[in-house]
């Protein structure tokens, strides 16, 4: 059914007609600046991603060091989650550069690490539930592929015909796989909850991003969707990180 599912979700995409970046995206609701930086809230909510990827690579580090006379199975299981908290860290980062002065060249910086979230997010869903050696071959060419999906769209960006399809299937085919996985196979750790609350909040955070970015913001000009969706994220990452903290060492 998993593999029915991705050449379903690989069929629709080819089947679509090349998507290309509108420039409309890079317009946020909220525009002010404070202390001499543009787009205050969005640049500084990033830091949240850095704060919630720097905790977990602090604990992974730690905790292969604990454990590096376990088994290779064991030790393995650290690399895709130090990984995804990497990923969350330069996320941070790339998406204070790119909110400093929004535009397609920016945003490559910003969307090439969360390639990095979700593929190693999947390999470690896959090695826990599913086959561990299967995760461990899988882990590098997921992550070639999420960084492809960019390299790709950028390109065409700089052809003026830029397509997000792949960066598309990407993101959103491994958002779906993850849960279902997730429902489908018993993790041998526990913590089924965890995965889900941090897509649920991956979710939610989607949904503040453009589709009630102005909303939110018009209901006091307090803070914006896109802030939200910042520290959401963050959140979501921290669930992952709750949910690692929770095993027996």
């Amino acid at each position: 059914m998993l593999a029915a599912l991705t050449l379903a979700a690989m069929c629709t995409a080819l089947a679509l007609p090349p998507t290309p970046q509108l420039q409309a995206y890079h317009t946020f609701a909220d525009q002010r600046a404070w202390l001499s930086v543009p787009h205050f809230l969005n640049v500084v909510s990033s830091a949240a991603l850095v704060l919630a990827g720097a905790a977990g690579l602090w604990f992974i580090v730690g905790h292969a060091s604990a454990s590096a006379a376990s088994t290779c199975t064991q030790r393995w299981d650290h690399r895709p989650y130090g990984v995804f908290f990497l990923g969350a860290l330069l996320t941070g980062f790339g998406s204070a550069w790119y909110h400093w002065a929004p535009d397609s060249a920016r945003l490559t910086w910003d969307r090439l690490p969360i390639t990095l979230i979700f593929m190693s997010l999947l390999a470690a869903t896959v090695g826990e539930r599913i086959s561990a050696s299967g995760a461990r071959l899988g882990l590098v060419p997921l992550l070639l592929l999420g960084l492809a999906s960019v390299i790709f769209w950028q390109l065409g960006e700089q052809r003026g015909a830029g397509d997000l399809r792949l960066y598309g299937l990407v993101q959103f085919h491994t958002a779906l796989m993850i849960p279902l996985i997730a429902l489908l196979f018993p993790s041998r750790h526990g913590g089924d909850h965890a995965i889900m609350q941090a897509i649920a909040l991956y979710a939610l955070a989607m949904l503040c991003d453009k589709l009630l970015d102005a909303r939110i913001y018009a209901l006091g000009q307090v803070v914006s969707g896109h802030t939200l969706k910042h520290l959401l994220a963050a959140a979501a990452v921290a669930c992952v990180l709750r949910m690692l903290m929770a095993r027996p060492r």
